[in-house]
């Protein structure tokens, strides 16, 4: 990767000076150079010993050698110039400045992903997250978001980077690969609401990898971070968006955690409290004695407000016939669904069966 950095230079100075210049190895190498014969050969008079008193520069009898900053006391890299007369020096001290910026901004965009990487993956300690976001001249405080972008079907290779073309500014926003199937978003945000942006990030998301890679996918949405130290439980906000949506609102392909409401509370829940529940709420006749067509009447009946003659409006049947239906399902359940509170439980109730079900399917 390094070499395609220091090449990426050489093609903008090109132009502008007289002289051959590239980069080597520490093992005299060439990695990069102005002349693409050279990229691969191997400079007789580089020497490494040359290096080890800490020069700046170093010259021979046809090219002038700096040394490249590097993290380790030993030499990495060093920018070469053809000739040894004092232009060439000039140039091979301009040229060293170059790679080391190209390289250094390199080194520090990798490191942040890594970082952030760790944090959401909770393999940083809380109070390192300080120290290293210092050294990385990151922004602790700023607003974050972050998107949970998993391919459901035929996964590709190729959606992380096409998903980091549609983010322009790399020091600020963050496409990690988790896995075959996950990539994760931590988006910066102008301001702390800022929703309608957030939505939008993520439809783009999605109606990119669908119209170039057609890839069908599922977007969980976490709640906005304040602080670099909250994306780990950011990340697992935006995981729990996409298993309860894929419970409750399996319609959906984006879903944002502020929006779970109950169903949040219920994938909480321990499994023999929500069994215990149930069987507190049908003691006369279990809940799967409602047959399709009276389960249909109580959906359209709670998606309409508990409203009589909207829902038998949208039903196509008469107001009499609704009201015979609620009086059967009072009968069978004890639960008159047109008093409020027994609406409430009974739909809680529903939603407790509809993620047992789930949880019984997931081990098929």
């Amino acid at each position: 990767m390094s070499s395609r950095i220091f090449q990426n230079v050489i093609i903008q100075m090109k132009d502008s000076v007289d002289r051959t210049l590239g980069v080597v190895d520490e093992q005299g190498f060439v990695v990069a150079s102005s002349e693409l014969a050279m990229i691969g050969s191997r400079l007789d008079d580089f020497h490494l010993s040359d290096f080890e008193g800490g020069e700046q520069t170093v010259a021979t009898a046809s090219r002038i050698y700096c040394p490249l900053s590097s993290p380790s006391p030993k030499l990495d890299y060093a920018a070469f110039t053809e000739g040894n007369d004092s232009m060439s020096r000039t140039i091979c001290a301009i040229a060293a400045v170059a790679f080391n910026e190209a390289k250094n901004n390199y080194e520090e965009k990798h490191n942040k992903a890594a970082f952030v990487k760790n944090i959401i993956s909770d393999n940083i300690l809380p109070g390192d997250v300080y120290v290293r976001a210092k050294e990385l001249h990151f922004v602790t405080d700023e607003p974050r978001v972050v998107l949970l972008v998993r391919q459901m079907e035929n996964p590709d290779v190729a959606a992380v980077e096409l998903v980091q073309r549609l983010f322009v500014d790399k020091q600020k926003d963050f496409v990690l690969n988790i896995n075959e199937t996950d990539i994760v978003v931590v988006k910066s945000l102008p301001s702390a609401n800022c929703p309608e942006e957030i939505l939008k990030t993520a439809k783009t998301i999605e109606k990119t990898l669908m119209e170039e890679l057609g890839i069908k996918t599922v977007i969980g949405i976490s709640t906005n971070a304040r602080h670099l130290r909250e994306l780990a439980d950011k990340y697992k906000e935006a995981q729990v968006a996409i298993d309860v949506g894929r419970v409750f609102e399996s319609e959906k392909s984006i879903i944002n955690y502020e929006n779970l409401g109950l169903g949040r509370i219920i994938y909480q829940l321990p499994t023999t409290l929500c069994e215990m529940f149930l069987n507190e709420v049908f003691k006369k006749k279990p809940i799967e004695t409602l047959d399709e067509d009276t389960l249909e009447t109580i959906n359209k009946f709670f998606e309409n407000n508990l409203n009589v003659s909207e829902t038998s409006r949208k039903l196509y049947v008469h107001r009499n016939t609704l009201v015979y239906r609620l009086e059967k399902i009072k009968k069978i359940t004890g639960l008159d669904l047109r008093e409020f509170d027994h609406a409430i439980v009974f739909k809680v109730a529903m939603m407790v069966k509809q993620y047992l079900d789930s949880l019984n399917n997931s081990k098929y």
